[in-house]
């Protein structure tokens, strides 16, 4: 694939790779995530008035996408940035620089309505690109897919497909949020679900919408 075929792609792999590192010279990173993370209690309608003496919030309305240009170190970052690079390119190719952008901002706020809806009175910060590139992750998957899924009664193959690729994230979010249970850092699943759900919903309108008239 030509590297120009992914443009925004690594746009996106090289603004998160230099926040990172300048918040992790200038040793801001702790209050770039108070500031900027996503906290779901911030949504909650009751605020979060231990924040207020860290000074100027970024709006809780932004901080998914905020949120998703923070991360906890070099091992969080360098897995996401993989998984977006891998991915993002041939979801990019197909559906155009600009889908792509709707995309990843499509699943970071998939994911953090997710993570609200089962954690709204959390004061964890969620924070880094999972949600969004789990929407990439899911169109990645579908684009990608070889194999022909044959329709079950009324619901078409596509839809099954849809279901099937479902389950098996759940599925493997439980695993991981199981195995980490206990642990220091929490691992958001509900936001990697949300994140990839809606990435499976909207590839077939984005590729309707993409080639439309073609």
């Amino acid at each position: 694939m030509n590297m120009q075929d992914g443009k925004l792609t690594n746009g996106l792999v090289i603004a998160n790779v230099v926040i990172f590192l300048l918040l992790w010279i200038s040793g801001w990173q702790y209050d770039a995530v108070l500031r900027g993370g996503f906290f779901p209690i911030r949504w909650s309608g009751e605020g979060y008035p231990a924040l207020e003496s860290f000074g100027a919030l970024v709006p809780a309305w932004l901080t998914p996408i905020s949120s998703a240009f923070l991360h906890a170190g070099f091992l969080h970052i360098a897995f996401n940035m993989l998984m977006l690079i891998f991915c993002g390119r041939l979801v990019e190719q197909v559906l155009g620089a600009k889908l792509l952008a709707f995309l990843y901002v499509l699943g970071a706020y998939s994911a953090a309505v997710a993570e609200y809806l089962f954690n709204s009175q959390s004061v964890n910060p969620v924070i880094g690109a999972s949600g969004a590139i789990s929407a990439i992750l899911a169109a990645y998957a579908l684009l990608s897919a070889r194999n022909e899924v044959k329709p079950i009664g009324p619901v078409p193959g596509y839809v099954v497909r849809i279901v099937w690729l479902t389950a098996a994230w759940i599925g493997i979010q439980f695993m991981i949020g199981i195995a980490t249970y206990g642990g220091v850092t929490r691992i958001a699943i509900f936001a990697h679900i949300g994140g990839f759900v809606a990435g499976l919903i909207a590839t077939r309108p984005l590729l309707l919408w993409r080639f439309k008239g073609a």
